[in-house]
C-alpha cells in the first residue's frame, strides 16, 4: 500500500510537472499565437503520459486521476478502502508538481489561476472529456491491454483539441491547475464545477460499459 501510494503520488507529480511546464515553455515560444502554444502543451502532456502509465503501472496501476480510481474500485480492480488514500496523494502530487514546474521557470511557487473557465459548454466539454477517458480504459482493459498506454495518452491529446474545456478530465488536475497563473491554469471559483463534471462524466462512462461488456468474453 505504502509503495503504491508513493507511486501514485510521484507518477501524478511529474503528470502535472510537464502540463505545467510544457505550456509555460510553449506560451514564451509561440509568439502569442495559442493554437500553437496549445499544440505544444497537448503533444508535450501526450508524450509524457505515455512513458509515465508504463513506468508506474507495475507499481499502483498509474491512475494518476481521482476518478479513474473510483471506477476501478467499482470494477473491483482497487479496494475502496484505498480510493480515499489514492485520491489524497494524487491531489498532493500534483500540486507539487504544478510547484516543481514554477521552481524550473523561475517563477513565484504559490500563484493562483485568474483564468476564468466556466458555463454550460465548458462543463459539457469536461463530462465528454473524462465520459472518453474512462471509455478508452474500460475497453482497453478488456481488448487491448498492452496498447492502454499508448491509447489513453493519444486519446488526452486529441482531447485537448476537440472539447472545449482542452480536457482537463481529472480532478486532481484541476485542483493542482489552479494554483498556477499560467497558460493551464484554472480559477479556484470555477474549478468545483469541473470536478462535478468530471466525476459525472466517469461514473456514466463506466456504468455503460460495465454493461456493454457485461456478460461477454474474448474478442469477436
Amino acid at each position: 500500500m505504502r509503495r503504491s501510494l508513493i507511486a501514485e503520488g510521484v507518477g501524478t507529480a511529474l503528470l502535472l510537472a510537464a502540463v505545467v511546464g510544457s505550456g509555460i515553455m510553449a506560451e514564451r515560444l509561440s509568439g502569442g499565437n495559442n493554437a500553437i502554444a496549445l499544440l505544444a502543451n497537448a503533444i508535450a502532456t501526450g508524450a509524457a503520459l505515455y512513458p509515465l502509465i508504463l513506468s508506474f503501472d507495475g507499481l499502483s496501476g498509474a491512475h494518476f486521476n481521482p476518478a479513474v480510481s473510483l471506477v476501478m474500485a467499482i470494477n473491483g480492480e482497487l479496494r475502496w478502502r484505498l480510493v480515499l488514500p489514492y485520491a489524497l496523494v494524487q491531489t498532493a502530487g500534483a500540486i507539487a508538481g504544478v510547484w516543481l514546474a514554477h521552481l524550473m521557470f523561475d517563477m513565484p511557487i504559490l500563484q493562483t489561476s485568474p483564468k476564468l473557465r466556466t458555463g454550460i459548454g465548458q462543463w459539457a466539454g469536461e463530462f465528454v472529456a473524462t465520459f472518453g477517458l474512462i471509455m478508452v480504459i474500460e475497453c482497453g482493459r478488456r481488448r487491448f491491454p498492452a496498447q492502454l498506454p499508448a491509447t489513453v495518452a493519444s486519446y488526452i491529446v486529441a482531447a485537448y483539441w476537440f472539447t472545449s474545456s482542452t480536457s482537463f478530465a481529472n480532478p486532481a488536475v484541476t485542483i493542482a491547475r489552479s494554483l498556477t497563473a499560467t497558460f493551464a491554469g484554472i480559477a479556484p471559483e470555477n474549478a468545483a464545477a469541473f470536478i462535478l463534471a468530471q466525476f459525472a462524466g466517469a461514473l456514466a462512462s463506466a456504468a455503460l460499459f460495465g454493461w456493454l461488456y457485461r456478460n461477454t468474453a474474448g474478442p469477436r
